[in-house]
């Protein structure tokens, strides 16, 4: 999926359908001259239902179509006849799809499973027609109810990617090279920061024909969770990874700041973040010789006490089957 083709936050603007009018029909028929009120009730306007789809990946289909209006509920007609029900109209929006408010901000529901449906604007009811209102005292009511109106909304779609992996890491720290190495995405790559400025997801293909998902997401820098940076925009995909592999390049000028650096980050944005398992992986290690990789280990065991590292290189090739064995791991 290319980079402009991923769109995964929208805003639309929703109307349902407004109920119908009831009817206030008398009837008439040929030797019944006066045969009293049979007007029927207005159908219900249309609902529009957001429905979670599991073979979408992104909200492009929205891109470029930001208002959905359902149709309205036909009027009651004559012998008790219920007008019509107005037109549902459905979204379909991928799996882990967050819905917002977007005049509070309020999160409305999260759509996880394949099918499910909700309701983001009712229709209207549609207006009893005057057969309710007959009485022993009232016996030809010539009124019935209009329908009740539609509702509008302004709805903020916000998708979360599900991945098993994620990647995090400075800009530049090599993380879509890796992508591009250990699974068939493609992601854009070049030596300039925030060359990645949206979430590229990659199957990585273990043993025995098992796979795990792994998600390359725009790079942190120092503040991204007041929202410098890309900030919040590639935060927020981060917390459907189950866990979280940390990547500092070799030539960083202190692994250790780095590392604590992008913890913080998380613990800002979302303290759960820190429950998950991570794994640091020191990539760009071709540049280093055994002498110093062996110097930087001793550093590195006191550095990083209880947390696991690892050295490779994505353009050599080195120490990848070892990163997926760990990963798998850690996954399973």
């Amino acid at each position: 999926m290319t980079e402009g083709n991923f769109v995964d936050y929208v805003k639309i603007h929703v109307t349902s359908g407004k109920g119908g009018q009831g009817s206030a029909h008398l009837r008439r028929e040929k030797f019944v001259a006066k045969g009293g009120p049979d007007g029927g009730d207005g159908g219900r306007g249309g609902h529009v239902i957001l429905k979670a789809n599991s073979n979408m990946w992104t909200l492009y289909h929205l891109k470029f179509k930001r208002h959905f209006k359902a149709g309205h509920g036909g009027a009651g007609g004559k012998q008790t006849s219920t007008g019509a029900n107005g037109e549902d109209i459905y979204i379909e929006v991928p799996l882990g799809t967050v819905v917002k408010n977007s005049d509070t901000n309020e999160v409305i529901k999260e759509i996880l499973e394949d099918g499910e449906e909700l309701i983001i604007a009712k229709g209207g009811k549609g207006g009893r027609g005057n057969d309710h209102f007959k009485s022993a005292t009232r016996q030809t009511p010539r009124y019935a109810q209009p329908g009740l109106p539609g509702e509008e909304a302004n709805v903020t779609l916000e998708m979360k990617v599900l991945a098993d992996v994620g990647l995090v890491g400075f800009p530049n720290a090599g993380k879509s090279t890796l992508l591009s190495v250990i699974t068939a995405a493609k992601p854009k790559i070049a030596n300039y920061e925030f060359t990645t400025l949206k979430p590229n997801l990659g199957i990585v293909e273990y043993r025995d024909y098992r796979s795990f998902v792994m998600a390359d997401i725009p790079g942190i820098i120092e503040g991204a969770a007041e929202g410098k940076g890309l900030g919040h925009y590639f935060l927020r995909h981060i917390e459907r990874n189950s866990t979280l592999l940390f990547l500092i390049p070799a030539d960083a000028d202190d692994i250790r700041k780095q590392y604590d650096i992008l913890v913080d980050e998380l613990r800002r944005y979302n303290p759960e973040l820190l429950d998950k398992e991570r794994l640091v992986a020191i990539s760009k290690s071709d540049m280093l010789d055994e002498e110093l990789k062996a110097e930087m280990k001793v550093e590195l065991d006191r550095d990083f006490e209880g947390i696991p590292y690892l050295f490779f290189s994505s353009v050599a090739q080195q120490g990848l089957m070892e990163l997926k064995d760990r990963l798998w791991e850690m996954l399973n």
